[in-house]
């Protein structure tokens, strides 16, 4: 706990055992509750993260928004923090970053990456994709941001009720940012650092990267249900 504040963690999963077991060994101590939420893992996620004290949730709808969406109304703390299974979001910071949303008042903290500390963590294919995916949600819904797909996010649970959270997929990290600024909730993005993953990478560069464009333009136009 945090003054008195329970704090979860979720973690969205697909075939990260060793990157989960990494994540969940790590947690700092003022964290009350891990919520893993397995999708559709072929290897020993579940096992490895459910040996180490997280409750695990599973989820058969295949992609990172809907794992998000079955393991955020999950949890049961107060403030909810948000890592990948896979490491590269860092732990460490879950404290300083839940202070800081306390002293401040705020709802919503997104950790921004940029500028990288460690440039090999992120591919350059990966830093101009995220480049072109955050001006075209300032040019779209006139909101500045500095990293619109982090995925290490720090929120009272409270929110959750606000927000309208439809992808299934990756462009899940972008319209939560959305929705908190959009619902004029207190929101500040706080550098946080970048680590090099561990396992294989999931992500599908382009393909993914085209999702997340044609979202944003569906969703500022009314396209999303």
């Amino acid at each position: 706990m945090i003054r008195d504040k329970k704090i979860s963690v979720v973690i969205p999963c697909y075939n990260e055992e060793d990157g989960v077991r990494h994540v969940v060994e790590g947690m700092p101590k003022c964290v009350d509750e891990i919520v893993v939420v397995d999708n559709n893992s072929t290897d020993r996620t579940a096992e490895v993260a459910r040996s180490l004290g997280a409750r695990v949730v599973f989820e058969k709808t295949a992609g990172y928004g809907a794992a998000y969406k079955a393991g955020l109304p999950a949890a049961t703390g107060d403030i909810i923090a948000t890592l990948d299974g896979d490491g590269s979001y860092p732990s460490d910071a879950i404290q300083p970053l839940v202070e800081q949303l306390l002293d401040r008042k705020l709802d919503f903290i997104s950790g921004c990456r940029f500028p990288l500390k460690n440039p090999k963590a992120m591919p350059f294919t990966n830093q101009v994709g995220n480049t072109v995916l955050t001006l075209a949600m300032f040019v779209l819904f006139g909101k500045p941001v500095r990293d619109s797909q982090s995925g290490m996010w720090i929120f009272r649970r409270e929110i959750l009720k606000d927000l309208r959270l439809t992808s299934d997929g990756m462009p899940l990290s972008e319209e939560i940012k959305i929705e908190a600024l959009m619902k004029k909730l207190k929101f500040e993005e706080v550098h946080i650092e970048y680590l090099e993953r561990i396992g294989d990478v999931k992500l599908r560069k382009w393909k993914d990267g085209w999702e997340n464009l044609v979202f944003l333009a569906r969703k500022r136009f009314g396209g999303v249900k």
